[in-house]
């Protein structure tokens, strides 16, 4: 049974190419795949690749061989690629919807009572104290 190693492999010099690191890992075993990763386009100085082997033994073999290897002007950085954790979706980083526990968390307070009567700060609908102002006359001057 084959099982496929995805390696890491960092500090890319702009100019590597796919074809670069598959000729390289190549010599280790077999190359499953090469994906090139970041912005090798001069500006990213952390370009980095996964390159797929197809067996632990060939895997283990290329870090070996290749760890800290030059190619292309720079030293690479070859290890295990390491999966990274990411949320499921959006609403794992709400409160409402803990890693543990992925049920909606219901509040179990009682209910508040509703007011009997709606008192406004505002000065347009009164302070509750007093009668509310008259409305004011449209149109036309406010004098008479």
């Amino acid at each position: 049974m084959l099982v496929n190693v995805k390696l890491y492999v960092g500090n890319l010099a702009p100019a590597t190419t796919a074809q670069h690191l598959r000729e390289l890992f190549s010599r280790a075993g077999t190359v499953t795949s090469v994906k090139l990763l970041g912005n090798n386009d001069g500006t990213d100085s952390k370009s980095f690749a996964h390159v797929t082997m197809a067996t632990p033994a060939a895997a283990q073999r290329a870090i070996d061989q290749f760890h800290n290897t030059e190619l292309v002007g720079s030293r690479l950085a070859v290890t295990i690629a390491q999966l990274r954790e990411r949320p499921s979706d959006y609403q794992s980083r709400l409160s409402a919807f803990g890693p543990l526990n992925r049920g909606l968390k219901i509040d179990t307070l009682k209910p508040k009572k509703a007011p009997s009567v709606f008192h406004s700060s505002l000065s347009a609908f009164g302070s509750g104290k007093s009668a509310p102002t008259p409305p004011r006359r449209r149109g036309g001057s406010q004098r008479r």
